[in-house]
């Protein structure tokens, strides 16, 4: 049964939830056709439970950010701290962009960005990603070459991956930083960091 117009205007409402991560409360909205709309998935979770505040005064990147959850939390946590959410998504980057503000978060930036294309020359501290799992291993490539280049020297990435893209993303920071470390492997879920030397 085709559904009724009153079922698709439903359907067009904001899905909303408000969370606390990382002891910051925020009021979040979402849509159908964004990643994980009606809550936080559990990459996300795990990431932020071994993600640290920023310092006052650094510059962060959440590189695919849909809707916001990770920028804005850590935006929220250190107002001092610039954070650059970006996504190739248009309507995640509106919706990342109306929950800055309906969080009140003006440290928080959104931009449409193929990667990290928007900020091509901008050098940043830190670098975290809830990695989308099917933008495939040449976009995978594309990202961390330009990671490198934009982090400042001692800065890290750190990305969250399910499970089976594990020895992927350590062989690839390896060739890419010349490190790696593995800060947690959940049932699904595998926390990358590498550091810039």
């Amino acid at each position: 049964m085709k559904p009724s117009a009153q079922e698709i205007a439903q359907l067009r409402t904001d899905l909303t939830q408000r969370v606390t991560l990382m002891g910051q409360s925020l009021d979040l909205h979402s849509t159908w056709g964004l990643f994980s709309p009606r809550q936080i998935d559990d990459g996300t979770l795990l990431l932020l439970e071994f993600l640290t505040a920023p310092e006052p005064g650094q510059t962060i990147v959440d590189l695919g950010c849909g809707y916001g959850p990770i920028g804005l939390t850590l935006a929220k946590a250190e107002p001092q701290a610039s954070v650059i959410l970006l996504d190739k998504d248009f309507v995640a980057c509106e919706y990342a962009t109306a929950n800055a503000a309906r969080n009140r978060l003006a440290n928080a930036t959104v931009k449409l960005s193929n990667g990290l294309s928007a900020i091509q020359g901008t050098q940043v501290h830190q670098i975290v990603s809830n990695v989308p799992a099917k933008v495939g291993k040449e976009l995978w490539s594309i990202m961390l070459f330009d990671a490198w280049q934009a982090l400042h020297p001692g800065g890290d990435i750190w990305f969250v991956s399910i499970n089976g893209l594990r020895d992927y993303f350590k062989r690839t920071f390896q060739e890419q930083f010349g490190n790696y470390d593995k800060i947690k492997q959940g049932r699904d879920y595998t926390i990358h960091r590498a550091v810039k030397r």
